[in-house]
């Protein structure tokens, strides 16, 4: 199974991606599948963020006492890229390495001492929040490094970075001589600090007392004075009327609680549980297993899942025709233009119009209500069909019979005949209502004297002599042909 997954990676980037998230899946599972082959994973300089990320986080699986100084000389060279993203990920990688195989974590930590060297400001601070995972997976096993560290403090300026080097001093404190002094930093600024950087600090500072209550004594009073008067976060003020509450009452209790045992972190072999697991294997190769989530979270059955998107846009897109005639009436001359431009639309489009009309002519006029409350209630005029009896009208004519039939030679002519386009929708010695849109009916038989509209609508205008009725309809279509 291992040479067909090598070759993918040979492939353009985007495959590769798409590669690398089935192979993170399948080293969950299986994770001696590619144990000898950490090398093609090696990230390439010309390689897009987003396939380095996958490679590293496969690498990290692979890792292992055999392989592992392979990786640490890779990593460290990352570690030097100019990308600032990759090199933190680069340095994290370290780190998982060192907490994931015991017998390197002193290479590990030889590493990151000579990233912290460079004293290049980011890659400080990254090794920083990497120490401290080291020390909370091997507690008082690499305290030689904690002078370097804190060395290093005018370097650190982000929130993680500092919260990491103060749990550092307060975890360490009774080995180091000027802790009351690196603390007395942060406390000094206690106010203008992020929230994560006081709570580490308060708590820091409480450890300090507890193992060293002479020289502690100051430093306690000040920060939570300061943190229940002054502080506007309510956790921190509420830990520290606890810490007061514990210290002034129960010292003891205090101890154990602050001081207690943490158990040692580790790296967690799968990313998702082992149901789904087992169930994203079922579905190598399709999304599921590219985004690692099952398939109904976002095909179909989701929150917004492709089926709902299209019937929504599909009722939308016919409601709109609906309640507009206009729209319907001046695409259709534009797509008539087009026709005989040799630029006709495509058959799908022909056949959403066409559906559009049969709804129009042969629905109640329930959409009615969308369009306007007040047509319910507005007088017909006198002489002329009205609602469900003007629809009755409408289908009657020759070139709506022939569209409803599926009988029409061109639909478009004459759906556009219809609508006042220049075709034989309706006799001229025809008494019918006008359909068109220049008179006082819409085309629905409702009566629109009581909207508002411009004159030029719905106010009945003298007929032009054919020759300039003739010139302003071709210019009304080639109006129609500039818009588009």
């Amino acid at each position: 199974m291992a040479p067909p997954l090598v070759t993918l990676l040979s492939s353009p980037p985007e495959v590769q991606w798409v590669a690398l998230r089935n192979i993170n899946l399948l080293l969950q599972k299986r994770p001696d599948v590619l144990s000898n082959e950490m090398r093609v994973f090696f990230c390439k300089y010309n390689d897009p963020l987003y396939v380095k990320v996958e490679k590293l986080e496969i690498m990290v699986r692979l890792a292992n006492g055999k392989n592992v100084d392979a990786l640490l000389s890779e990593l460290k060279e990352y570690a030097s890229e100019v990308d600032v993203d990759f090199v933190r990920k680069s340095i994290k990688a370290i780190g998982q390495a060192a907490v994931k195989i015991d017998t390197a974590a002193e290479r590990c930590v030889n590493v990151l001492l000579e990233l912290i060297s460079t004293r290049v400001s980011y890659v400080v601070q990254e090794a920083v929040v990497v120490m401290k995972d080291i020390f909370r997976k091997y507690p008082s096993t690499y305290e030689g490094v904690i002078p370097t560290l804190c060395s290093n403090l005018d370097e650190l300026d982000e929130p993680e970075a500092k919260a990491s080097l103060i749990w550092i001093i307060g975890e360490y404190a009774n080995k180091i001589d000027n802790a009351d002094e690196l603390l007395g930093i942060f406390v000094d600024s206690f106010t203008e600090e992020s929230y994560p950087v006081q709570l580490q600090t308060l708590t820091a500072v409480v450890k300090l007392f507890l193992k060293k209550p002479d020289s502690a004594q100051g430093i306690v009073q000040r920060v939570l004075t300061t943190a229940t008067k002054d502080c506007d976060s309510p956790d921190v003020r509420d830990r520290a009327y606890i810490y007061w509450r514990l210290l002034s009452t129960d010292p003891g209790a205090a101890k154990a609680v602050v001081l207690a045992h943490r158990p040692p972190i580790s790296i967690p072999r799968t990313t998702v549980s082992p149901a789904l697991l087992e169930e994203l294997l079922g579905e190598i190769s399709s999304l599921a297993s590219v985004y690692h989530k099952p398939e109904e979270t976002f095909v179909g059955r989701g929150r917004i899942g492709a089926d709902a998107v299209r019937k929504g846009t599909e009722c939308v897109s016919l409601l709109v025709v609906l309640a507009e005639p206009d729209v319907l009436s001046e695409r259709m001359i534009v797509f008539r233009r087009r026709r005989h431009s040799k630029l006709s639309p495509p058959d799908s489009k022909r056949r959403t119009y066409c559906m559009c009309f049969k709804a129009r002519v042969s629905a109640p006029f329930a959409i009615d209500g969308i369009r306007d409350r007040d047509f319910d209630d507005a007088p017909a005029v006198d002489g002329e069909p009205s609602g469900l009896a003007a629809t009755q009208v409408f289908a009657q004519t020759p070139a709506a019979a022939n569209l409803l039939a599926g009988t029409s030679s061109n639909p478009l002519d004459d759906l556009v005949s219809i609508f006042g386009g220049g075709g034989g929708g309706m006799s001229a010695s025809t008494p019918a209502p006008s359909f068109g849109f220049g008179g006082g009916n819409s085309g629905l038989g409702v009566d629109l004297s009581s909207v508002p509209a411009t004159p030029s609508v719905l106010v009945p205008q003298t007929p032009a002599p054919p020759l300039q009725q003739s010139h302003s309809q071709s210019t009304q279509q080639e109006d129609l042909l500039g818009l588009f």
